[in-house]
């Protein structure tokens, strides 16, 4: 059972030490909306989502933007053949879209995957940090479906569009990702001055005029993907460090580096979206306030539930976007993560990096149908669910029903089969009595009997040793 724990706190940390952090905000305003708290509500209740990094940083597969970010960090590393000069590797980034041709795109089987493993929501980058829009924004030519992009001829050359219209056919709650910053544009990146770091290379107070047109581009583009996209559910923004500068964070390290003011407005954003899509769940990431109303703890699982919507964004590989021979976390590593999240109380935002081809690598779909398999049986204690003490207790842990009278104490194994013991206890200090126990997706009745406080389950020969009993087995507790 150590092994167990030792496992899920190795990946915790090892994911801990991989790239760009973001610190969740310590401060969390409730929604005043009605609307915005019912879509609330109900995001909370699907659990499990499908994020997709995906640009035309894909088709060289390194890093998403940040090699073009002029920081000394693991992350931001350029190689190849331009990496010695930044301008030439810079031009020649922004050059890749004439080779980025994803002739296998077909979001359909993305849906058809993401729906079996009991995915219930998506997150897209529609735009990432370097400014190329993944969808046909008219604020800028710097867009897939530009003439001078590979994939412009193409009849689904809007992917936004297509990934959105997809995926909603299926009955997901949309969510629509888009960097703050952005590195292509002339009124962040000033093309007079050289960029030293992520942040706006200019003092937007010393150049109003310049940082006025920054938000009305970041406005403009915003009101497009709530305007020509159909519902949209979620606005999910990133690059935290575009914020009122009264609102950083000095405990946390990559906002001490925030030199200049670099407010966008976020009330006039929030305000015109949500009169475009009523009830928008706005996710301004880590900056703490009424516009972030989720927070996002990234590659993290905390270890206690939070006390307000939470959502943990991880990679199945290692990568968020597409590396060639990525390695990618095991089914066993996956489900421990989603139930160990789960009884938190938060959602597990799972990303997958499409491929340049416009593809997801084979292991992405065995992972996806594995986990559905296992979600068959098990996402009762998934779905609908919610926190409950004592949370965990060694490889057990724990969630109740929203009706309050089931608890589901899910058995976290360290192989792909379950192999059980012939008695198991199961604490339950906070319940009175138990009416029922029972193994989710096996007929056999159980043995069992609660006595201070402990439920105490004799499990036979026959089940202890059962083929089909795979990553974890959910015991279903009504009282």
């Amino acid at each position: 059972m150590r092994y167990i724990l030792s496992c899920l706190l190795v990946i915790t940390c090892l994911l801990k030490s991989w790239g760009q952090q973001h610190n969740t905000s310590q401060t969390y305003v409730v929604p005043t909306d009605p609307q915005v708290q019912a879509k609330l509500a109900t995001w909370q209740d699907l659990k499990f989502g499908l994020f997709m990094h995906w640009g035309t940083y894909s088709q060289w597969g390194i890093v998403e933007s940040w090699s073009i970010c002029p920081e000394d960090e693991g992350w931001t590393q350029r190689k190849g053949p331009y990496a010695a000069d930044y301008n030439t590797y810079k031009k020649a980034y922004e050059n890749i879209r004439t080779e980025f041709n994803p002739v296998q795109f077909n979001p359909e089987k993305w849906v058809a995957a993401a729906k079996t493993a009991g995915m219930k929501y998506m997150v897209f980058t529609t735009k990432h940090h370097d400014g190329f829009a993944m969808f046909d924004t008219k604020e800028s030519d710097y867009k897939i479906t530009d003439s001078k992009s590979a994939f412009a001829a193409n009849p689904r050359s809007n992917i936004t569009k297509e990934v959105f219209n997809a995926f909603r056919k299926e009955n997901f709650l949309i969510g629509t990702y888009f960097s703050k910053p952005d590195w292509h544009n002339e009124n962040y990146w000033w093309p007079y001055f050289p960029p030293k770091d992520r942040n706006v290379n200019y003092d937007p107070a010393k150049y109003p005029e310049r940082w006025q047109k920054f938000k009305n581009f970041t406005y403009n583009q915003i009101s497009e993907l709530m305007t020509g996209y159909g519902p949209v559910d979620i606005l999910w923004l990133d690059g935290g460090w575009v914020r009122p500068k009264n609102t950083i964070d000095s405990s946390v390290d990559w906002q001490k580096a925030i030199t200049y003011e670099q407010d966008v407005d976020m009330a006039r954003i929030a305000k015109m979206a949500r009169e475009k899509q009523p009830g928008l769940i706005v996710v301004d990431r880590t900056v703490a306030g009424e516009f972030e109303n989720y927070t996002t703890p990234e590659h993290t699982v905390p270890d206690k539930p939070l006390n307000h919507p939470w959502e943990t964004c991880m990679t199945m590989g290692d990568s968020w976007s597409y590396v060639p021979n990525d390695t990618y976390k095991t089914t066993n590593q996956l489900i421990q993560l989603l139930v160990k999240i789960v009884s938190r109380g938060g959602n597990f935002l799972l990303n997958i990096g499409p491929s340049p081809k416009g593809d997801w690598a084979p292991e992405a779909y065995s992972r996806l149908a594995q986990i559905g398999d296992w979600m068959q049986i098990n996402g009762e204690g998934i779905y609908n669910s919610r926190a409950v003490a004592p949370y965990e207790f060694k490889n057990i842990y724990y969630t109740r029903s929203k009706d309050q009278n089931t608890i589901y104490a899910f058995y976290l194994s360290d192989k792909e089969q379950v192999n059980l013991p012939a008695t198991l206890e199961i604490p339950l200090p906070n319940i009175t009595q138990v009416k029922k126990v029972s193994l989710l997706g096996q007929p056999e009745k159980l043995k069992w009997q609660y006595q201070g406080k402990s439920l105490r389950v004799q499990l036979s020969g026959k089940l202890q040793n059962k083929a089909d009993l795979k990553q974890a087995a959910t015991f279903k507790i009504e009282y």
